[in-house]
């Protein structure tokens, strides 16, 4: 059975469409709050507003290179020190899937490594798109993330053709350093689902529907 205020606490609120507003954006912060998820993510040009409207109540997490990842490593770095600057608590940033599909595995390191430089000591997850990538380089890209001394490890933008999988965050966690934890994301569909995927061993998920499931039992109980 789901343990709901656990599953709350392990969200990251979620909220990246392009056409959300101020108000959209309030209401998720508004909502994190009330259910005390582990953070908010949101879109970068919200961040210094949703930090004072939240102020250290509740974890602002933002995107970097997102959702296709191809910035260059110098422009990626750039909008981190922005965000934190703007008061982001966490940062999740893409990766350059067509370096890793070339073999440039350290030139992929750097770029991280110089991302987690950028975040001091806020946190780092990393987006890798497990579902473009092959079984081998979801591998590689475990090993990658562990030695840029990133903090996560996370499934998917949930902006491409699919999202996480449990056979793909019990790879990731067999695979990452002892230091690196997973974050599931993309296509979650409720409290159930959020269970599965922590069981699996993640233990930050990216969703928006598992407020929206909570809210459609309260009434029943909880």
């Amino acid at each position: 059975m789901a343990d709901v205020k656990n599953i709350l606490s392990k969200c990251d609120h979620t909220l990246l469409g392009q056409t959300a507003t101020w108000a959209d954006i309030k209401k998720i912060c508004d909502e994190g709050l009330q259910y005390q998820t582990a953070s908010v993510c949101i879109p970068p040009c919200y961040v210094q507003q949703a930090k004072n409207y939240v102020g250290d109540r509740l974890k602002i997490c933002t995107v970097i290179g997102f959702p296709n990842g191809y910035n260059t490593a110098a422009v990626k770095v750039f909008e981190t020190k922005d965000a934190i600057s703007q008061g982001a608590d966490e940062i999740d940033m893409v990766i350059n899937i067509g370096m890793l599909k070339q073999g440039l595995d350290q030139e992929v390191c750097e770029e991280i490594r110089a991302i987690k430089g950028a975040c001091g000591d806020k946190i780092l997850k990393v987006i890798i798109e497990t579902c473009l990538l092959t079984e081998e380089e979801k591998v590689r890209m475990c090993k990658i993330v562990t030695n840029a001394g990133a903090d996560y490890i996370k499934t998917s933008t949930g902006f491409s053709k699919a999202g996480a999988t449990l056979e793909d965050v019990r790879l990731m966690r067999a695979n990452v350093g002892e230091n690196v934890l997973v974050k599931a994301a993309g296509g979650i569909s409720g409290l159930e689902d959020a269970q599965n995927f922590l069981d699996a061993g993640a233990s930050r998920l990216g969703t928006s529907r598992v407020v929206k499931a909570v809210q459609g039992v309260e009434g029943k109980g909880y």
